[in-house]
């Protein structure tokens, strides 16, 4: 099944949704410190393997972390070959001042934001994507 490439689609029906929790990047050199069923995303750097988890995973397994974020999801199915979406979206959001750290998955791209930025980021994504002729989401999903 393959995702959507035009751009102007994509932030037109990218549908942001904030993800309920707090989110924290860590470091270890053990693979197996955290359950796979645990860990969002990963991965291996020269430096050591990067978990993207709970903040209370992190916690109960003693990584530390100096970043905690909120987890936004775009819920359009965009191609890992559509050119521009992440771009958009980080204008979108440096405009805001608000950084953000982008995740590229198979089906949708997912947005990490400092936590204190989650419900501007959420407005700001909405706003730029009704610019760009869709219809704002407002849910949060319970993940």
């Amino acid at each position: 099944m393959a995702g959507e490439t035009n751009l102007q689609r994509l932030l037109a029906s990218m549908q942001p949704v904030l993800n309920a929790g707090q989110y924290v990047f860590c470091t270890t050199h053990a693979v197996t410190t955290v359950p796979a069923e645990l860990v969002l995303g990963s991965f291996r750097e020269t430096e050591g393997l990067t978990l993207i988890v709970a903040r209370e995973t992190a916690d109960a397994h003693g990584l530390s972390y100096d970043y905690v974020s909120a987890w936004l999801t775009l819920n359009v199915h965009s191609s890992l070959a559509a050119v521009g979406l992440t771009a958009a979206v980080a204008a979108a959001l440096a405009r805001e001042n608000i950084s953000c750290n982008v995740v590229a998955a198979y089906f949708h791209d997912h947005l990490f934001v400092a936590q204190a930025d989650a419900q501007r980021a959420l407005a700001a994504l909405q706003a730029f994507s009704g610019e760009a002729g869709g219809s704002p989401s407002k849910k949060v999903a319970d993940r």
